[in-house]
């Protein structure tokens, strides 16, 4: 008989460690914990972290771990703090099969139990690739669409608490047992119901990472204590799979699971816009419409979507005219209509102003949504068509249009480090991060010059 799979994915982690990631493993890491850094940095100054920071300094209290941006918090208030702060702008890394966002929630509960160990940035790095990859696996193995199992979940949220935990916990220097009782743990906070996406006028889809942030962080803790989790909270009777995503496991997707022969984070792209994952493809037609101008002279604007896509165009009026920021940058309408009328989405264009943009608005309510394309896991596909006068102007997205290499995740990091008005220390910082000096990178993120 299989041993439970919590178990079997300790044992699976363990022996990776021990034989040591390999170089792309931990550059893809360093890499991912610099975009979330600079992310962070760049989204410290908003209202919103203002409000999380103050809600989560009242319920944890003070402390000493480290905030990105400068200060410090409690443990707990930390991973939730970072959490959101790294989310808050809609910038942060995707791993586009399992629709989920790694950095969000593995490097802030990774950094916490780092401080608070003392463990060297070697092992935070480790930490953070193998809690990047669980997540990852765990979204792989769910592939959601537009409907069916994972479908009305915040993914990055129910599967996160698990990764949380292995992520912080490998940070605390665990033995195999206490990853397991972490994951019992973690298990038993789990939530991510989507309500906060498909519905629009909340702030609280920025901050859904948060939960299972400091979710995890707390599971590790508990385990750390002595408290033990059950065993078979992905695969019992009442387990993970079962309760939350349609049923138990087969045999394949366990197998999956437990296989390090592809590492399904060095998958996760960065993202090129400061907008849903979901919303980029149509951002990529429209700039490819727009450079062929003659946009004045078009009578109408037709975009076609998927079951997946369609959760982010209705209700159609809300999502053309979109009262919270968050709702804007979750609007395949509005974001469409925005890179037609202003071009590629940026953390200086993009802002609460846009709202209220005529130009934009105009475009955004001529906008018809067409629901008759396939659905599938990953990018959904992403056709518009312009009809004008002299006929008919079609355009489909070609995935390239979305993929950042290195030099151009370097770029983002140094546009944020501008937004946030800290250019200065922008250098230091890269290099800090990219050479996976994690702690003095967070310094760097406060204004400190390292």
């Amino acid at each position: 008989m299989d041993v439970a799979l919590s178990v079997a994915i300790v044992q699976s982690v363990a022996r990776e460690l021990a034989n040591g990631l390999s170089p792309a493993v931990r550059d893809s890491a360093r890499l991912h914990i610099a975009d979330a850094l600079g992310i962070g940095t760049a989204a410290r100054a908003t209202e919103l972290a203002r409000q999380v920071t103050a809600a989560q300094t009242l319920l944890a209290g003070k402390g000493d771990c480290s905030l990105i941006g400068g200060g410090t918090a409690s443990p707990a208030a930390a991973a939730f703090i970072n959490a959101s702060l790294i989310h808050i702008l809609d910038y942060d890394d995707i791993h586009d099969t399992g629709r989920l966002h790694p950095a969000a929630v593995i490097v802030p509960a990774a950094l916490a139990a780092a401080e608070i160990a003392g463990a060297t940035d070697e092992t935070l790095v480790d930490a953070v690739a193998i809690g990047s990859e669980l997540i990852c696996r765990l979204g792989v193995v769910c592939a959601p669409k537009g409907d069916g199992p994972g479908s009305e979940w915040f993914l990055t949220q129910l599967l996160g608490y698990v990764a949380a935990s292995v992520a912080a916990g490998i940070a605390l220097g665990f033995s195999q047992s206490q990853l397991v009782s972490g994951i019992g743990l973690a298990y038993m906070q789990a939530a991510g119901g989507k309500q906060a996406g498909f519905g629009t006028g909340a702030t609280a889809r920025a901050v859904y990472p948060a939960f299972a942030a400091q979710g995890g962080l707390q599971a590790a803790l508990l385990a750390q204590a002595g408290v033990t989790g059950p065993e078979g909270a992905l695969d019992g009777a009442a387990g993970l799979f079962r309760l939350y995503l349609g049923g138990p496991l087969r045999a394949e997707q366990r197998t999956a699971l437990l296989d390090f022969s592809r590492w399904h984070c060095c998958d996760v792209d960065i993202k090129p816009w400061p907008s849903c994952r979901l919303s980029h493809p149509y951002v990529a037609v429209a700039l490819a419409a727009r450079k062929k101008g003659g946009l004045s002279q078009v009578t109408r604007v037709r975009v076609a979507v998927n079951a997946s896509a369609a959760r982010l165009c209705r209700p159609l009026p809300q999502r053309q005219r979109p009262v919270t920021l968050q709702d804007a940058k979750y609007s395949i309408p509005f974001m469409t209509a925005f890179a037609l009328v202003r071009g590629a989405p940026t953390l200086e264009g993009l802002g609460e102003k846009i709202m209220g943009d005529p130009q934009v608005l105009d475009m955004a309510g001529r906008i018809e949504i067409e629901e008759n394309l396939p659905d599938n896991p990953g990018h959904p596909a992403a056709v518009l068509t312009l009809e004008r006068g002299d006929g008919v102007e079609r355009h489909v997205f070609a995935l390239e249009d979305l993929h950042m290499d290195a030099p151009a995740v370097r770029l983002k990091f140094f546009e944020c480090f501008r937004y946030a008005g800290l250019d200065g220390v922008a250098e230091s910082a890269w290099n800090a991060a990219i050479a996976g000096q994690v702690k003095q990178a967070v310094l760097c993120s406060g204004g400190t010059p390292v």
